[in-house]
Parts: structure tokens; C-alpha cells; sequence
């Protein structure tokens, strides 16, 4: 209203401020019109009066909001002609962009408004300006709803009709995609190009055949667009017709696209014809149409129509393919038949229209041997059949239906009498398959149908073994129930001696250890030495471990493996404190060593498990002075595996007399230290007056002992002898460097370097190597 305008404005409302509008296009015009904020000239846009006031008042005629819009832009958009000439007059600036780099002439043509199009022209606005995306007014007013006279007055002014977008898009594809067919009679009798191509290679033909305008594509054909121009992927209209069905105007614009010379036996670059796009896209009707003029030979290809359609499970398109007496068993580049995709991708209804049309259930394909019975396994569709055949990797349909977890397809097959106790290579049955996949309600068929639970795979393991190591708790109790219905219970031992127990404490299924150690024959330990109460210690299975000693008692902490190791130097070996701690409450013996002389402390500063060191020299009575059978402490294999940590916690425990201690090749503590570049340690070792003096069996002192190679410590002997010619033997009768020069062997023969603390009469690992180690699979 003017007067409430002369109000804000005696009130001194700024009249360029930006306010929000919700109203500034009508119910008609959707464009954005609620994201606009514009200044206040563009609210009363259809208001002459209003708009005279505010430019009396200073409004700023070229003011934009937030997207760019201009007042001009939205009178155009409103079709307010009155305004539109008020703006023109003040001498706007008629081909002002927006953000989307849109003119107002843009904006007019888009919205129909055919006598501000011809206004804007009128005063010069340019008619082949593109926007952001290189779209000119020509081509908005080719798609706009109602931009037909607003296309003639473009074209009648000079406007390109062959000007194509970023995309290559002309504004004939424009009518294309809407189907706009007048205007595009409009287009090619102003020249318009009937073929051009878009950066696809889409001609407008293409883009009304993929959208379906059969008047538009009546409209090009008869102008004389090529039908077998290819576009995007090598394609053909009238493959864009088929793969896009749109029911009756898709027949129609196949009927078109046939009659006028459109080959339907053409493929594009991948090898498909029209008819693959219908079959697989299951558009009966079109199907049906293009089928008829292709003859039988040209069928085959890269992926045979049957075979589409069966792997896409159209059953109509099928029954049409089928009308054409077509090799049902026919095979693909691997040998598989329509019947195979079929049943592998669970289309249960074109198998059985196969199935009727007389594919075989027992064809194979070329590389792993599989029927379409095997391949129905996979996925919840049930074939009937012969079904105990097995394929190169000796698995039954069977198994592939419970692997799959597909209850019905395994009811039919037990149905059918499959036999449930198969094994497959590996020996494993349905049954142990079953419960490696989790699949609960096969496993419950299975079972119901008494398959055996005693039986074992390759590796001696029973469905008890799985179920324990898999963790299922309540299946592992029902299957025990039915190996113990009939005494006497039989020794459940894989190949290795290992029992479910073992299995479900390695494993930590704390759930399955009790079910176990409810059963009294399982409350001692059976099988290989290398106990359950090893298996859960060694990975970090506390909770398991302390059933364990509850159920069976501490006596259990000094059971020993065939290495005779203890659970506790299972737990050291692995650096687990939890276990290292709870087997030390149960009294477990800190000094065991097992049959390389490693006691669980030894084992611990060997691998630099420096919480578990802590532990243990913190037990009481610990012995330190224990040596392997090379001759090595516990600060021996620290040293000379580098873990300095572990080695500065030690000494912190020995006295001074035990540092000058030597292993069976005569190096000290001092001698390894050095040669692993243990500064701290070494350091600490000087200052509680370790021997620089002592010589190994190769008669290297430890300073020598730091040399990479017999050779540098050779030459470092050297310079040690000539920078002191005249020193004498010390006190304590270590030789002089003059002697130890003398002592240096004539010619070195042997490359080979001073010993390492790792040669066979330095430290050793022995006990802690894994080969030929049948105990565990981690110990």
C-alpha cells in the first residue's frame, strides 16, 4: 500500500534495506521465490505507484539481494509489464546478471512472459547471452511450459538456434527432453540443426527416444534425423527407447523408430541389441516388438537375451524369449545357462518357466563344475533335483544352502534326502558349516535329522570342537547331550590333542567354558599337554583362566606342557600382567623353568615384557642368578636383546658381585650392553664397577666387544695399543693393550664378525621358537 510506504518512510525506514519476502513470486511461479531476500523496491515489484514513490525516495533502481536478483529481474519474473517499462525507462541495466549468471530476459522466458520478452527486446536486451552453465533466454524459453511465444520472438530477433550449452545441449535438445514438439518445428525451420550432438553424442532424435515423446520424435523423424546415428556408450534411439520403456508411448516410439529405418539387430559398444535392453529390463512389449525383426543368428552375443533376462528375473520377458524356440541350456562364455543365473540370483519364477520350457537342473558350467541345484544353495531359491551331487571342491548344495543360512532351500533339500554327514575336502560336513557360519536354524534342521555330531574334518575336529570355538554356548550343550546320551563318552581329541576345552579358553567364549565344566569329565585336563589353562593365559583369557582354577583348583598353575613350561611362562612369554598376576594369587612357582633353563622371569626380560618383570620381581624369593643352558641370566637376554627397561629393573634387584657374571661364550652383562647400545644400562654398569677389563671366548674386552666385525675390532685394538705403548698391566691382571695386540690372531681367514649374543653360545631363544611347536598355534 503507498500510504503505508509514505509511513515507513516519514518514520525514516531505509528504503535499500534488505528484508525478507515471502510473496515475491505468485502461487504460479515456484523459482526460489523463498529464498529471496530483497530490498524493499522488489516487494511492491507489481505496484507502479509503490515503486515510483521509492525511487522518488532514493531507492537504489539496481539493487540485488542475495543471489543476485535485481528489481528489473523481478518484474520480469512476475510478468509485470508496467514496471518492466518504468525500470527500462530509468535506464537499468538490461542484461544484469544474477548469480546464476541469469538476465532478466532469461528469467521472463523461463516464466512464460511472452510480452516482457518482447519489451525486453525491444529495448536491446541480448538475446544469445548464456548463463553460468552456457544456457542462452533461447533455450529456456525451448523447455519453459509456456515459452512458446516467447521462443518466435527470440527467433524472430536474431537469436542462435544451433547455440549449444556447456554440455553441448541446443535448444532443440531442450524440446527434446520436454517434448516440445511445436517449438521444435519452430527450431528446424529457422535452421536448426536436426543432429547435432551433445559432449555425450546424443542427438536430439536420442534424447526424445530415452524420454519417450513419440509426436517430438514423429516431428524429427519426418525432418530427417538419422536413426542410426550412435549417442552415449555407442547406443542407438532406439536402444535408449527400450532400455526406457514407458508402456504405450514407448511402443510407439519403437513403431516410429522401426518404420523409419531404425535396424533393431544394431548393438552399441558393449555388444547389446535393443532386444538385450527390453529382456533385461523386462519391458514385455517392447520385446515383444523388436524381437520379431531380429533374426535367430543375431541372437548370440556378448550376453545372450535369455541369459539377461533370467539374471534380472523378468518371468514375462522371458515367456516372450521363450515363444522364439530358443536353446534353453544354451550356455554363456562360462558355461552357465539361463536356469544357473536364475537360481543364483533367487528369480524362483523364471526357473520354474525354464524349468517348464526344459532346462536341465543338471547342466554345469565350465570353471568350478557348479548345477543350478548348487548355485539355488546360495541364495533362499530351492531347485528340485538330484541333490548329493558334488562339484570340484566337494561341497553339496546342502552345505552352500546352510552356508547361505537359507532355511528353505535346506528343508526342501532334507526333504528331498540329501544326505546330511557328507564331507567336503576339508572334511567338513553341513553340520560343522553350519556352526562356522552361525546359521542357528540349519544347524537346528541338521540336528533334527540326527546328523553326526562325533564326526571330525581333516584336522580330527568334531561339530563340539566348532561349536565350543565359535562360542555358540547353547548349541555346544545340546550337541554334548547327544554325544553323552550313550556311554561311554567318547575322547573329544582333534589330530593335535586338543579339546573343546582348549578351544573355548583359547578363544575366551567364557559362556561355552561353562557349559563345559558343568560336564564332570571335563573338569581335568585331557589331550595335549599344553593345557586349556595355557591356551586362555597365553591369550589374555582371564575370565576363562579363573573359571578354570575355580572349577579344577590352584594345583592346576604347575601343570607343564611337553616343553615343560607352566601356564606362567605362557603368560610372561605373551606379556599379559592380568593373567602374570592372577596366576601368582594361585601360588604359581616364579623359579619353574622348563627344558631350555627359562623360567617365566627370564622369558619376560628376553621379550621385554617390563610390566610382567615388575610382577614377578616383586614375588618373594625370586631368583635372579637362574641361567638358561648357555649360561644366560635373566640381565643377560635383556642385554642382549636390547630391552633396556627391563635390564635397569633387574639391576635394581642384583648386587654388585652378580654383574661381572659370564654366559657360556664369557661375556658379561657389560659385553651386551654395549654391543646393543644400552647407554643407561651400560652407565649403571660402570658405576657399580662392572669390569672394562674381562675378555670374552673371542678375547674382546667390552669396549671391543661394540665393533660391527672382527676386522674394525681388529683395528680398533690397534689404535687402543699405540695410543698407550706404555702402559702396564693393571693391578688386577688384565692384560695390557701391548698384550692384547700380541694376542690378535695373524691373518684373518674368516670374515666372520665377533660372536653375536644371538650365536649359538651366546643367549638363546630356545624354547620360545615356534617350529615343529604342535603345543599352540601362538605359544
Amino acid at each position: 500500500d503507498p500510504d503505508e510506504i509514505r509511513v515507513l518512510i516519514c518514520k525514516s525506514e531505509d528504503v535499500n534495506a534488505l528484508v525478507w519476502i515471502s510473496f515475491f513470486y505468485s502461487s504460479t511461479h515456484t523459482t526460489r521465490s523463498h529464498l529471496f531476500v530483497s530490498p524493499s523496491l522488489h516487494t511492491p515489484a507489481g505496484h507502479l505507484d509503490v515503486v515510483c514513490l521509492l525511487v522518488s525516495q532514493g531507492a537504489e533502481i539496481s539493487c540485488k539481494d542475495k543471489r543476485g536478483y535485481t528489481p528489473l529481474h523481478a518484474a520480469a519474473s512476475n510478468g509485470q509489464i508496467a514496471v518492466v517499462k518504468r525500470l527500462l525507462s530509468l535506464a537499468v541495466e538490461i542484461d544484469e546478471a544474477n548469480a546464476f549468471g541469469n538476465t532478466a530476459l532469461h528469467v521472463a522466458c523461463f516464466n512464460g512472459q511472452d510480452a516482457v520478452v518482447s519489451e525486453l527486446i525491444n529495448y536491446g536486451a541480448n538475446v544469445s547471452q548464456p548463463n553460468n552453465k552456457g544456457f542462452t533466454p533461447l533455450h529456456f524459453a525451448a523447455a519453459s511450459t509456456h515459452g512458446a511465444l516467447c521462443l518466435e520472438f527470440l527467433v524472430n530477433s536474431g537469436a542462435d538456434v544451433n547455440v549449444q550449452s556447456r554440455d553441448g545441449k541446443s535448444p532443440l535438445h531442450l524440446t527434446a527432453v520436454h517434448g516440445r514438439f511445436t517449438r521444435s518445428q519452430t527450431l528446424i525451420q529457422n535452421g536448426g540443426e536436426i543432429d547435432c550432438v551433445d559432449k555425450d553424442g546424443n542427438t536430439p532424435l536420442h534424447v526424445a527416444a530415452r524420454y519417450g515423446h513419440e509426436l517430438l520424435i514423429n516431428t524429427l523423424i519426418t525432418s530427417g534425423a538419422d536413426c542410426t546415428r550412435r549417442g552415449v556408450h555407442g547406443m542407438f534411439p532406439l536402444h535408449l527407447a527400450a532400455l526406457n520403456a514407458h508402456a504405450t508411448c514407448c511402443r510407439k516410439c519403437l513403431e516410429f523408430l522401426l518404420q523409419n529405418g531404425a535396424a533393431p539387430s544394431l548393438k552399441d559398444k558393449q555388444g547389446y541389441s535393443a532386444v538385450h535392453y527390453a529382456a533385461a529390463y523386462g519391458h514385455r512389449h517392447c520385446l515383444k516388438l523388436v524381437r520379431t525383426q531380429i533374426c535367430p543368428a543375431s541372437a548370440l552375443g556378448h550376453f545372450l537375451h535369455l541369459h539377461s533376462t533370467a539374471y534380472h528375473g523378468h518371468a514375462q520377458a522371458l515367456e516372450v524369449l521363450l515363444e522364439g524356440h530358443c536353446e534353453v541350456d544354451q550356455g554363456d562364455e562360462v558355461g552357465r545357462t539361463p536356469l544357473m543365473l536364475a537360481a543364483l540370483r533367487g528369480h524362483t519364477d523364471c526357473a520354474l518357466t525354464l524349468l517348464n520350457h526344459g532346462a536341465s537342473p543338471r547342466s554345469k558350467d565350465t570353471i568350478r563344475g557348479r548345477t543350478p541345484i548348487h548355485l539355488a544353495g546360495i541364495t533362499p531359491l530351492a531347485l528340485m533335483g538330484i541333490c548329493s551331487m558334488c562339484v570340484c571342491v566337494c561341497r553339496t548344495p546342502l552345505m552352500l544352502a546352510v552356508m547361505g543360512g537359507h532355511v528353505d532351500a535346506v528343508s526342501l533339500l532334507l526333504e528331498r534326502e540329501a544326505s546330511v554327514d557328507l564331507a567336503d575336502h576339508q572334511g567338513l560336513t553341513a553340520l560343522h558349516l553350519g556352526l562356522l557360519c552361525g546359521q542357528e536354524e540349519c544347524v537346528q534342521s541338521l540336528v533334527e535329522l540326527e546328523a553326526s555330531v562325533l564326526l571330525g574334518d581333516s584336522r580330527g575336529r568334531t561339530a563340539i570342537h566348532l561349536a565350543a570355538a565359535r562360542g555358540h554356548a547353547s548349541w555346544l550343550s545340546e550337541l554334548l547331550n547327544i554325544a553323552c546320551s550313550e556311554p561311554p563318552i567318547p575322547p573329544l581329541q582333534d589330530n593335535q590333542g586338543y579339546t573343546p576345552l582348549h578351544w573355548a579358553c583359547y578363544y575366551g567364549h567364557e559362556g561355552c567354558v561353562e557349559v563345559l565344566l558343568e560336564q564332570r569329565d571335563f573338569r581335568h585336563f585331557d589331550g595335549n599337554p599344553f593345557t586349556p589353562l595355557h591356551c586362555a593365559v597365553v591369550n589374555d583369557q582371564e575370565t576363562c583362566a579363573n573359571l578354570l582354577l575355580e572349577a579344577m583348583g590352584s594345583k592346576i598353575v604347575t601343570c607343564k606342557d611337553s616343553k615343560g613350561r607352566t601356564p606362567l611362562h605362557a603368560a610372561a612369554f605373551a606379556g599379559h600382567i592380568d593373567c602374570v598376576q592372577l596366576l601368582l594369587a594361585h601360588s604359581a612357582s616364579v623359579d619353574d623353568v622348563d627344558q631350555s633353563g627359562l623360567s617365566a622371569l627370564i622369558m619376560a626380560a628376553e621379550k621385554g615384557r617390563v610390566e610382567v618383570l615388575e610382577a614377578l620381581l616383586t614375588s618373594a624369593n625370586v631368583n635372579l642368578n637362574l641361567t638358561d643352558q648357555k649360561g644366560n641370566t635373566a640381565l643377560h637376554l635383556a642385554c642382549s636383546n636390547g630391552m633396556e627397561e627391563c635390564a635397569l629393573l633387574i639391576l635394581g634387584k642384583l648386587p654388585d658381585s652378580a654383574l661381572v657374571a659370564t654366559n657360556a661364550a664369557l661375556q658379561t652383562p657389560l659385553h651386551l650392553a654395549a654391543r646393543s647400545g644400552m647407554k643407561q644400562t651400560v652407565q649403571e654398569l660402570l658405576s657399580r664397577g662392572a669390569s672394562v677389563q674381562v675378555l670374552d671366548e673371542n678375547g674382546l674386552t667390552p669396549a671391543l666387544a661394540c665393533a660391527p666385525s672382527r676386522e674394525v675390532a681388529d683395528c680398533l685394538a690397534l689404535i687402543l695399543a699405540t695410543m698407550m705403548p706404555f702402559c702396564s698391566p693393571c693391578s688386577s691382571g688384565a692384560p695390557s693393550p701391548g698384550a692384547l695386540l700380541k694376542s690378535l690372531p695373524r691373518q684373518a681367514k674368516s670374515t666372520q664378525g665377533p660372536r653375536s649374543p644371538r650365536d649359538p653360545s651366546g643367549p638363546s631363544s630356545e624354547g620360545t621358537t615356534t617350529e615343529n611347536d604342535s603345543d599352540s598355534e601362538t605359544f
